[in-house]
């Protein structure tokens, strides 16, 4: 454990990233917590609305990463500077990302389905700097034995062609899919190579004029939807909350109408 500590997070200065992930995922969880308890109405918490407007916590982290993430340039990757860039940089990008969805469609969806974005790139992003962290990646570490150099140049092959596959199944609808896929050995080669969703660009294109290609496509749509739904819904409701079906989203400039 030690050996593995000093070559893949002392030697190639990797402490910060630590740092800054850690921070991330707490950022994350602790802003899930607390929103949930607004919208339950339980606990010290309220909405921040000065003057009747709604200030998302997009904005704090927009705030945090740019101190943060010009805090490290300025430091390195050494010295206590550099840690506290590292954390609040990851903070920042907890708050960011945790509204993600609000970004990407210009509207407040965050209680809505189209909300449930916000947690998908949450997980993607922690994962992949734990690839870095791991050593899957080798930036900064030096004098690679022969050995080291194999084993990690056959990981990042594989994991270049997992990524491959993975926007497969992405461009075949699949984007869960892609996801696990891209962390997850041969999921995203299962996604690339079954039918693709009814809906996706990759159907809309090669199913054209293939009617029976079509047809099977939804079969196994409406069949897969059927069985993975519930449990998914479950698991991302325990995550993120289970958004208000009530409620339709709001435009950014009502957000005084919004409970979080």
């Amino acid at each position: 454990m030690g050996h593995w500590w000093y070559r893949n997070i002392a030697e190639p200065g990797k402490l910060p990233l630590l740092l800054a992930l850690l921070s991330f995922v707490m950022s994350f969880l602790v802003t899930r917590m607390v929103t949930r308890m607004i919208r339950a109405g339980r606990g010290p918490f309220k909405n921040i609305t000065p003057g009747g407007m709604h200030v998302h916590h997009v904005v704090p982290g927009v705030i945090l990463v740019i101190v943060g993430g010009f805090g490290a340039v300025g430091s390195g990757r050494y010295g206590f500077g550099a840690m506290v860039s590292a954390v609040l940089f990851g903070l920042g990008a907890g708050l960011v990302l945790d509204e993600f969805a609000l970004i990407l469609h210009l509207d407040d969806v965050y209680w809505s389905e189209q909300g449930r974005k916000s947690v998908e790139i949450v997980v993607l992003t922690a994962a992949l700097v734990a690839l870095v962290l791991g050593g899957f990646l080798p930036f900064g570490v030096n004098d690679l034995t022969a050995d080291e150099l194999q084993n990690r140049g056959l990981v990042a092959i594989n994991t270049a062609f997992n990524f491959f596959l993975a926007l497969i199944a992405l461009w075949k609808g699949k984007p869960r899919t892609a996801l696990i896929g891209t962390l997850v050995p041969f999921v995203a080669m299962i996604g690339a190579v079954r039918l693709a969703r009814p809906t996706s660009p990759y159907a809309k294109r090669f199913y054209a004029n293939r009617p029976r290609a079509r047809a099977k496509a939804g079969l196994r749509a409406f069949h897969h939807d059927r069985r993975w739904a519930g449990p998914r819904r479950r698991f991302q409701d325990f995550i993120a909350g289970a958004p208000d079906p009530e409620r339709k989203p709001g435009r950014l400039n009502r957000g005084s109408d919004r409970r979080h």
